[in-house]
């Protein structure tokens, strides 16, 4: 059975960082809710459907029970959680998973994205600024992270391939010590019982990893990936010369036009010309794409997203996957990045139906 895997933001809840770096009560709300249209036409604000602005720090786990019931509805297999994990045992929006582990009752299969980034300003396009440093420490900071972690792989919810808990790692390619950090989670994994680990490593801007030892399988981050690494020639100087066009414009006129407008036809074409991987990948596609509410004129947009070119995207990845395979979505939540399949006023329930139609055919 083929699998459909959406990738979870849990920027849900306040936390006393982002209080510091964004203000008090900071969340993901607040950008969404902030958010204005930059031309004509652009629909934002973006409102969750009933106007359900969750906060996931919430003990009795509302909204969870309300997303995976909501998932499973619709042929969602499961969520692959990101988890922001920074060295010296320093996390950050960790609750929302650990409330979910404390709830049994809920009936939805999970997995860890370990998203190693440095978090800056980015948002406000200060990228040299660094609100808190991404590192990767030595033996005893993997022990110390491995050790976190286990106590979500004993869960019997958490997603296993031949036993050995799934851990998605976005960029591997930031790891110097990747080897010698992954053979010491295999070991620790062993001492906990399990076979090994496997480990999935992100297809990104970055890149595809070489480092394939320890690597059991790759997913594919989209849009990012396809759009830098699988669409032609042509299209790739079409959108460099449209960006610096309306980058000098701005400068030049003192205005904030929007940088960077692209046909979400095109995006969906780099997605499909990926073909066939000599590796074990698993593919990935997205829903629809505007980051202005993060980002603002220096964001992205991409025109031309509908329900049914979402569909068939989806749909032409998941006829080319073998059986057993994740398909890996982006996203399930990224409101900020107008990029989610929760039901919203506008388009409803129409992104999860357009999942079931794939999966029950």
């Amino acid at each position: 059975m083929k699998k459909i895997l959406c990738l979870y933001l849990p920027q849900f809840h306040s936390i006393p960082e982002n209080d510091k770096w964004w203000g008090e009560g900071y969340t993901e709300w607040t950008a969404v809710r902030k958010a204005k249209p930059l031309f004509k036409g652009h629909k934002q604000p973006v409102i969750p459907l009933n106007h359900n602005y969750y906060d996931l720090s919430e003990e009795d786990a509302a909204t969870w029970k309300w997303q995976s019931e909501l998932a499973k509805k619709y042929g969602v297999y499961g969520f692959a959680i990101y988890h922001y994990w920074f060295g010296n045992s320093k996390m950050l929006l960790e609750k929302p998973m650990e409330i979910l582990l404390k709830h049994k009752e809920i009936d939805i299969k999970y997995c860890i994205v370990w998203a190693n980034e440095t978090w800056t300003k980015t948002w406000y396009n200060l990228e040299s600024t660094v609100l808190i440093e991404q590192t990767y420490g030595d033996e005893q900071d993997w022990t110390d992270h491995f050790n976190y972690m286990s106590k979500f792989f004993e869960d019997e919810r958490y997603i296993k391939i031949d036993g050995k808990p799934v851990i998605n790692i976005y960029k591997t390619k930031y790891i110097h010590h990747l080897d010698e950090m992954l053979l010491c989670w295999k070991k620790l994994a062993i001492k906990h019982g399990f076979p090994g680990i496997y480990v999935v490593s992100g297809n990104t801007i970055m890149g595809v990893e070489t480092r394939i030892d320890n690597i059991d399988a790759f997913y594919n981050f989209e849009p990012g990936f396809s759009l830098k690494y699988n669409s032609t020639q042509f299209q790739s100087v079409k959108r460099k010369i449209s960006i610096l066009k309306n980058v000098l414009c701005n400068k030049a006129l003192n205005n904030k036009r929007l940088e960077r407008i692209e046909n979400i036809d095109s995006v969906y074409k780099a997605i499909n010309n990926g073909g066939v991987y000599k590796r074990k990948t698993y593919l990935g596609t997205f829903p629809k794409w505007d980051n202005t509410p993060r980002r603002g004129y220096k964001g992205s947009y991409y025109k031309g997203a509908t329900v049914k070119k979402f569909y068939n995207s989806l749909k032409h990845i998941y006829d080319m996957s073998e059986d057993e395979s994740f398909i890996y979505i982006n996203a399930w939540n990224e409101w900020g990045e107008g990029c989610m399949l929760e039901p919203t006023t506008t388009d409803s329930y129409s992104y999860l139906e357009a999942i079931k139609r794939v999966v029950s055919k």
